[in-house]
């Protein structure tokens, strides 16, 4: 079915009335320009006042772009009550009629105040005081433009910048303003074609010159409608032409071929030598953003921290206090041994990889390459070719897969050449296909750089994957640490058993010393320390469950103390799951590289004792 034209729906015939509305005067004044006999272009004064629009618009978009821009910048990024009194000044002008903003503006430069008296009259009727009305008339527009597009900026992709050792200033200039380029370029269009055509604010504060405007309106008021005709279709001209020309595409910039960088100057980090000592991540946070409190602390010594817990338990947080993005406000930080919590952000030397990938989308992958400061064209060239992006060097992220996206922000970040590499949740947008080649892809890279890693997940098995150690969080507190092997072996929490993704969590009652009573019978457990009688939580591993047969008369064989009828074969490719029905709705699963039970066999259930993890439910006691 094709769609219908689109100038067939009622909304665009409602559009229509304002383009009629709009176009029709205009083509009625062309028509009127063509037959006309007098026109008024040889009147005199006609060609100054159209220089003095000129010259004053554009003196006034220079003054306002200067100081406006930044004013922007900075009232997108503040959220106080003065950046909010500040956002209403920058409006009155725009609800102010412009003849009672020329009344206002006498109060600022008119020949008796301090700074009239200062430029001795000079900055009314003069072209001065064509400029000063003209800004105050137009300003708004361009800052109220810019401030929206500022906003629209993501600000993790400032955040990588400042730790790709760029200030404050450099991030306005490099990322800010060309990512808010099209708001910013509306917001000049408007500008200027505001104060070109001011008329109320000019006519108030210099009559003399005559600009285009007043010009027209003395033509008007002395010879009556033929001789407005020039200097109408002049202003309409001009507007055409400052359209058309804000419209015009910039031609994108070429990039380097592979061949300006030699093969034999192309370093090689890593190959020859032995990787440098990573320098492991140390921390004691206490900080609050918002109604949010992080309170970590973590003095392991191991080169790969892994940190896991759900949406929300500030995880990112995290990253960014050990990044210096917080500033030194929420505690010490040690790189290895040197403590780095006085150093800014730009000068923490970590390689920062935010959600999302956080690329500029202004820039290509080899500009993405040599964003960071001290990146080199050898480096670049380098960590291109070792994440497999040759031959999309002038390509855009908009023009790049997911993974290829993943791994530009990674070569962005190791062209820095950093001493820590930050990981925020790195591979959750990507299929899982391309996840796990990226999984080891990374964990390839920590053994080439000998970079310490710092990696913060959702994801269980990314976290055991890329981590030799492990924190546990939730609500910017810690639950548990250890090794890997460890956590994932004996969670110390039933809710850390759920962040581990534990599969086998189920209920029982402690019958004794070493067992607990399960549905299906008695299960061996280690040494717990419980009273008879309370009630417990337990969890075991699904391939640390064996399945065996049943001895005559379907009692469990040697070493079976669960019984229980197979209702599922799951085959992943990988391994198979095998679901055991224990009865009372309880259910087990079991994990091995092949179907050891068919559907609807009655199986015995191995577990060893020291397999199990177990957690009294809140509220019941214990022995001591």
């Amino acid at each position: 079915m094709r769609p219908a034209a689109p100038w067939r729906s009622p909304l665009a015939w409602l559009g229509g009335v304002l383009v009629l509305y709009l176009g029709y005067p205009l083509l009625a004044f062309l028509v009127r320009l063509v037959r006309s006999p007098q026109r008024g272009f040889r009147v005199p004064g006609l060609g100054g006042a159209l220089v003095v629009s000129l010259e004053g618009a554009t003196l006034a978009l220079a003054l306002v772009s200067l100081v406006g821009v930044p004013l922007a910048y900075v009232l997108a990024r503040s959220r106080g009550r003065l950046a909010s009194v500040v956002g209403v000044v920058v409006q009155v002008p725009l609800a102010l009629p412009p003849l009672m903003g020329g009344i206002v503006m006498i109060y600022l430069v008119g020949p008796y105040t301090l700074l009239g008296r200062l430029f001795g009259g000079r900055l009314t009727d003069s072209m001065a005081g064509v400029v000063i009305a003209m800004s105050f008339v137009s300003a708004p527009f361009l800052v109220v433009a810019a401030r929206a597009a500022f906003r629209a900026v993501d600000p993790s992709r400032l955040e990588v910048a400042a730790t790709l050792g760029h200030g404050e200033v450099a991030r306005f200039f490099r990322v800010a303003v060309p990512e808010a380029g099209e708001g910013i370029r509306a917001g000049m269009l408007l500008t200027w074609l505001r104060a070109f055509g001011e008329y109320g604010a000019v006519v108030v504060l210099a009559y003399n010159p005559a600009s285009l405007p007043v010009y027209t309106y003395n033509q008007f008021s002395g010879r009556g409608l033929p001789t407005t005709l020039a200097p109408t279709a002049l202003a309409l001209g001009v507007a055409v032409l400052a359209v058309v020309a804000s419209r015009a595409r910039r031609p994108r910039r070429s990039v380097p071929a592979r061949e300006d960088v030699p093969v034999a100057a192309r370093p090689r980090p890593g190959a020859g030598a032995p990787a440098p000592t990573p320098r492991p991540v140390r921390f004691d946070l206490d900080h609050r953003v918002g109604d949010f409190h992080l309170r970590l602390a973590h003095e392991g010594e191991t080169a790969h921290l892994g940190v896991l817990g759900p949406s929300g338990a500030g995880k990112s947080a995290l990253l960014r206090s050990i990044a210096g993005l917080y500033g030194a406000a929420p505690g010490p930080v040690w790189f290895g041994e040197e403590e780095v919590t006085a150093r800014p952000v730009e000068r923490r030397a970590v390689g920062y990889v935010a959600q999302g990938f956080a690329l500029y989308p202004h820039l290509s992958v080899w500009r993405h390459a040599l964003f960071a400061r001290g990146a080199t064209p050898e480096l670049a060239r380098h960590w291109i070719d070792r994440l497999g992006l040759s031959g999309l060097e002038g390509r855009r992220p908009a023009e790049l897969s997911g993974g290829q996206r993943q791994r530009v922000g990674l070569a962005q970040v190791l062209c820095a050449s950093p001493e820590v590499l930050l990981l925020d949740e790195p591979f959750s947008a990507l299929d899982v296909p391309v996840r796990l080649e990226l999984r080891r892809e990374l964990r390839a890279l920590q053994r080439e750089t000998g970079l310490a890693t710092v990696l913060v997940t959702h994801d269980p098995a990314e976290a055991a994957f890329l981590a030799d150690e492990l924190l546990v969080i939730a609500e910017g507190r810690l639950l548990q640490r250890g090794p890997s092997r460890e956590l994932f072996a004996r969670p110390a929490s039933e809710r850390v058993a759920r962040l581990l993704g534990v599969e086998n969590l189920l209920e029982g009652v402690v019958a004794g010393p070493g067992v607990i009573e399960v549905a299906g019978g008695r299960l061996p457990v280690a040494p717990h320390g419980l009273a008879v009688g309370t009630a417990v939580r337990w969890s075991v591993r699904p391939e640390r469950v064996a399945l065996a047969g049943l001895a005559p008369g379907g009692a469990p064989g040697p070493g079976g103390a669960l019984v229980g009828e197979v209702v599922d074969v799951v085959d992943t490719g990988l391994f198979v799951d095998v679901v055991v029905a224990l009865g009372g709705g309880v259910e087990l699963r079991a994990r091995a590289p092949e179907a050891p039970a068919a559907l609807g066999e009655r199986r015995a259930l191995v577990v060893e004792p020291e397999a199990v993890a177990l957690w009294p439910v809140a509220g019941a006691g214990s022995a001591g």
